[in-house]
């Protein structure tokens, strides 16, 4: 990888999302060398990939540069590639671009689509953890309405512009609500040959509410922005396979669609060389003490995401999210410079500060520690905190404005096929029928 040597211990952070880069920032200028591992040169803002899909935000807008941010970092160092297996025998991590020691490792490698098993439904549906997959989704969605204006058949049109989303999340919530914005405000108009109002969007939960991780009130009101929108929501439901066409549940319901979108769970996007021990079985989390050292070891350590610190409060870990992945990662990057000053580490609690969705314009809910609200101004603190929570004033500046003219004009300008995506699985016409 040809990384100097160094008299300071040597710090390998596998991973440049938000706890990756909320431990890179601790240890700016301290007494040890880091090297940051990505398969990205950038850093993703997940929150905002749902807008990316929808034509909202340019994919531009929620990236950042990782060389950027540690550019005035000494003995500091980026390396883009992907690792494949830790050796904790020799205390060296096997990458595509060649091998490297660490006197510390920090595995930050986030999450993956869970698809619990189901090799169909993975192979089929889509999935909107990266900026590569959201804009897959984008030419998708477009690809299919301009599909749906060259085919005579029904059936075959109106499967390409039903859409169901697999999973009532943050994720699915969000993308339901701007996809109903879409068929309000701009599809009836971009498609004035199409009989837009046929278009389905449907949100399939398995559980009995949507946003089951915030609060009672908040899924009520959710659920009601998302019917009022005109979005279909099933709970109870869960989908069993999907072949490309048509998904079949555990009950007497089956759609017919071109586009599944799956935002049913996550798993932790695990690295070989561990002992099996270290594991969680089924949601391939990594055991951590209230340290977040992995379980067995001594220097390797493991944040955010993938990380599974079970305690009485949390005894499945904390919720795989950015607040737990960024005070996990501050944390560990300053008790790093304790461990290796030999002074006592400090143990990790979970300040929960709250969490949040928004639906649609001037649509969202909000819960606090002490309060719960929804509506106009629970869209306006969502905004706020997002907003501020890019990285790069460019950044920022670029979202703000693109929020304002979506506002103003009803609009999304974003909507460009400029990477085509072709499902093989599905096909509606032959050439002689064009």
């Amino acid at each position: 990888m040809n990384i100097p040597h160094s008299s300071n211990p040597r710090v390998v952070i596998i991973g440049g999302g938000f706890a990756g880069l909320a431990m890179a920032k601790k240890l700016k200028n301290k007494n040890v060398q880091v090297v940051l591992l990505d398969k990205h040169n950038y850093h993703t803002f997940q929150p905002l990939l749902y807008q990316v899909a929808t034509g909202g935000l340019e994919a531009g807008s929620i990236a950042y540069p990782i060389r950027k941010v540690i550019q005035e970092y000494n003995d500091f160092y980026f390396r883009l590639t992907s690792v494949k297996e830790i050796d904790t025998q020799n205390q060296k991590i096997i990458s595509e671009i060649g091998d490297l020691h660490y006197d510390y490792l920090v595995i930050a490698t986030g999450s993956k689509t869970n698809y619990f098993g189901n090799k169909e439904i993975e192979r089929n549906a889509m999935s909107m953890k990266t900026i590569p997959q959201s804009l897959n989704i984008r030419s998708l969605i477009l690809e299919n309405f301009e599909q749906a204006v060259l085919t005579r058949d029904e059936a075959d049109r109106n499967a390409l512009i039903n859409f169901v989303l697999v999973g009532a999340g943050p994720t699915g919530v969000e993308l339901a609500g701007a996809l109903a914005e879409m068929k309000r405000a701009i599809l009836q108009k971009d498609y004035p040959d199409l009989d837009v109002s046929k278009m389905g969007i449907h949100l399939i939960q398995s559980g009995d509410r949507v946003l089951n991780t915030m609060s009672e009130k908040s899924s009520t009101a959710a659920e009601k922005f998302l019917v009022d929108l005109g979005v279909t929501v099933w709970k109870n439901v869960r989908v069993t396979n999907y072949d490309g066409r048509t998904i079949t549940t555990n009950s007497d319901v089956t759609f017919e669609t071109a586009t599944v979108i799956w935002t049913a769970g996550v798993q932790g996007a695990a690295i070989a060389g561990l002992d099996a021990k270290s594991l969680v079985e089924k949601v391939e989390r990594i055991r951590v003490n209230q340290f977040n050292q992995v379980v067995g070891y001594e220097n390797i350590f493991a944040i955010g995401d993938i990380a599974s610190m079970e305690s009485e409060l949390y005894p499945h870990g904390h919720p795989m999210m950015a607040q737990p992945a960024m005070q996990q990662g501050e944390l560990l990057g300053e008790n790093l410079i304790k461990l290796v000053a030999n002074k006592p580490m400090k143990p990790f609690e979970y300040n929960d500060k709250g969490s949040m969705a928004t639906i649609g314009r001037n649509l969202a809910v909000v819960d606090l520690p002490r309060y719960h609200f929804h509506g106009v101004f629970a869209w306006f603190v969502w905004m706020l905190v997002h907003l501020f929570s890019l990285i790069g004033f460019k950044n920022k500046a670029v979202v703000f404005l693109n929020w304002v003219y979506n506002y103003i004009r009803f609009d999304r300008e974003g909507r460009l096929i400029v990477r085509p995506f072709k499902k093989r699985s599905f096909t509606t016409f032959t050439s002689d029928e064009v």
